[in-house]
């Protein structure tokens, strides 16, 4: 399982503790509550298939943050250039081949269609917690750049007559690898006029912050398990606190519930309360099992459909509150 790395030694620290500046608020309560799910990575095709088709079940709009080095054939490694290292470097690996790339594009595509967000989630999932920001400019202009060319650098015909203009402007968002989300990454996206970055982590769930143009999300921290301790609400941590990053598919389903019961009374929690968008990260990848992706689907078939709910992007949560203006 190769996509779940050294993050755990960020991660669990923030299980327990963090520190967000604190979020705006109105005097009155807003009328919809906001439920942004959003996948890291966004590589395995199976997945890709399972969450468009879930969608289509629940009325649910996902953010998917792409890491472009899943745009590269493993054959072509040497056409991406990270910061600060070797090139052809990646901390996730590379397509297998021509036709998984073909079959991502097609995703990537149609989910665009279909009213999902495509964000980025740069190239090589580094940690860029000592880069400056052109290091991360650079990583952005290699996302930009592979993403651009990804049909015809994998001669790949079909290319959509909208492309390019999709690429160029229609990706706004960002979560950095290891949500690393302070001054540098901050400077180089708003050089790159993204309007948010999804990087952060907050105390509990929260509207978002704006400052000079960019807002900026943090991935709440909520009560979980018979002791109640907090966990950031992604499955990598609920994964580390779970079995230590290890599988263990014989306990899947007491995993499953104690994630939904969590996930639950957060969501309620807030439904009933302040209603600040209850935020919900996950990657693609089956973790026990899929135990952390089946409580996510749990939940979503539960509250998507009522009438003042709204399971939407980042990208339409802040078209739709006018939260953010250029």
């Amino acid at each position: 399982m190769r996509f779940l790395h050294s993050v755990a030694a960020f991660t669990l620290i923030f299980s327990q503790t963090a520190i967000a500046a604190p979020a705006t608020e109105t005097s009155a309560q807003p009328k919809t509550q906001y439920v942004l799910i959003s996948f890291d990575g966004a590589h395995d095709n199976a997945l890709w298939a399972r969450s468009r088709e879930f969608a289509k079940q629940t009325d649910v709009q996902f953010t998917y943050f792409l890491s472009c080095v899943f745009l590269l054939q493993r054959a072509d490694r040497s056409h991406y250039q990270p910061p600060k290292l070797k090139r052809g470097s990646s901390n996730v690996g590379f397509a297998q081949d021509k036709q998984e790339v073909e079959t991502r594009l097609q995703h990537i595509w149609q989910a665009h269609l279909e009213g999902h967000e495509i964000a980025s989630h740069g190239c090589g999932h580094f940690d860029g917690k000592a880069w400056s920001a052109k290091d991360w400019d650079q990583e952005i202009n290699e996302f930009n750049r592979i993403t651009a060319q990804a049909y015809k650098d994998n001669d790949i015909a079909g290319e959509p007559a909208e492309w390019q203009d999709f690429v160029a402007n229609k990706i706004t968002g960002f979560r950095a690898p290891y949500l690393s989300d302070d001054k540098p990454v901050q400077d180089a996206l708003r050089k790159n006029n993204f309007i948010y970055q999804a990087s952060g982590v907050a105390n509990a769930p929260e509207r978002p912050t704006i400052k000079q143009g960019l807002a900026t999300f943090g991935l709440p921290l909520i009560p979980e398990g018979p002791s109640k301790r907090p966990v950031i609400v992604m499955d990598y941590n609920l994964y580390v606190r779970h079995s230590k990053g290890k599988e263990l598919p014989e306990q899947a389903a007491s995993f499953e519930e104690r994630s939904y019961q969590a996930f639950k009374t957060a969501f309620h929690k807030e439904y009933n309360g302040k209603r600040a968008p209850f935020q919900m990260g996950f990657h693609f990848v089956l973790m026990n099992d899929g135990a952390y992706w089946r409580a996510m689907e749990r939940l979503a078939r539960e509250v998507c459909d009522k009438p003042d709910v709204k399971c939407t992007s980042y990208q339409n949560y802040l078209a739709e509150t006018a939260a953010f203006s250029r």
